[in-house]
């Protein structure tokens, strides 16, 4: 699936961490007390975010009163919301990230606390959440009872061994090639749907080989076996930067396809009870893009190419 595309529930409708993460507290049990101050910047992924007065005034009374913006996440989900060390409750990853340079440059501090995905909508309708930053894609659907600001788009991506050997750089290239894939996801759909265009390449059609996990498709990738996995963007991106530090796969990058094949628009969702938070967020976030900040910390990642270069409001189209 690209991104958090599984089913959520309405009440209105029927891993290995990256070291050197932001500092700030991770989790609901550590929340600020009541009106707290936040710091006067923060660094996020090498770069000093400083608060921006204007925002901080436009803020809800009730956030600028607490200093706090109450976000839930379902972890883990490599590489946007990952444990420090496995058994501890401290978090890391690209959307961690996210929430404290958006709180950092609002001038209060983002909360995260772990919660199961499809009860994460459900829990800002019922006003324990403000926010909820985790991977989620945004759609037609979601709209009618959060909104969304977006902030990167992912799709598919490819994954190939160290090298690219078989010089795979885009989807046509693995016509006549055996590739491999996680059955019953959006990436077996992809390739499947791909057989026409490699006819109409006059091509040999692409060699699926299906596994039941992607860690599968992964070792057969190793051994030789499939030229290329397809996964996620974020997982192929991710899974370059870190596995044997680096040096066991490449992910490619298609200039065609920036943030994946068939992309869609993954978005901070706020409460719609809240239309002055998400404006603010929607500000700052164009803020950290203008400024490179949203860049950095998805290359931190290894997904710099899903950064988006504008901060859009309810852009999903599904």
């Amino acid at each position: 699936m690209h991104a958090r595309t599984r089913t959520v529930r309405f009440l209105s409708a029927a891993a290995v961490a990256l070291a050197g993460s932001a500092t700030l507290s991770a989790c609901g049990n550590s929340a600020p007390a009541p009106g707290a101050a936040a710091p006067a910047s923060v660094e996020v992924a090498g770069v000093q975010v400083r608060k921006d007065a204007g925002l901080h005034d436009s803020l809800p009374e009730a956030i600028r009163s607490s200093g706090t913006v109450r976000v839930a996440t379902d972890v883990p989900y490599a590489p946007f919301e990952m444990f420090v060390k496995e058994g501890e409750s401290q978090l890391t990853g690209l959307d961690y990230d996210l929430g404290q340079a958006l709180g950092a440059k609002l001038g209060v501090k983002f909360t995260f606390t772990p919660q199961k995905f499809d009860g994460i909508i459900p829990a800002i309708q019922a006003g324990k959440y403000d926010v909820a930053i985790s991977a989620i894609t945004d759609t037609k659907e979601r709209q009618q009872v959060v909104d969304f600001v977006d902030y990167s788009q992912s799709g598919s991506g490819l994954l190939v061994a160290e090298g690219n050997p078989a010089g795979i750089t885009t989807l046509d290239d693995l016509c006549g090639h055996p590739v491999g894939v996680q059955a019953a996801t959006n990436q077996a759909d992809l390739l499947k749907a791909h057989q026409a265009r490699c006819t109409e390449l006059g091509r040999k059609p692409v060699d699926i080989q299906t596994f039941p996990k992607d860690s599968d498709a992964q070792l057969a990738l190793r051994a030789g076996k499939v030229v290329a996995d397809v996964l996620t963007k974020p997982a192929a991106g991710w899974t370059a930067k870190t596995a044997e530090d680096g040096k066991a796969f490449d992910s490619v990058e298609d200039p065609a396809a920036q943030g994946g094949y068939k992309a869609s628009p993954n978005g901070i969702a706020v409460s719609k009870k809240l239309p002055q938070l998400t404006d603010a967020i929607q500000k700052a976030l164009q803020q950290l893009i203008d400024d490179g900040t949203l860049t950095k910390i998805c290359d931190k990642y290894g997904v710099a190419s899903i950064a988006v270069k504008e901060a859009t409001k309810n852009a999903g189209g599904q």
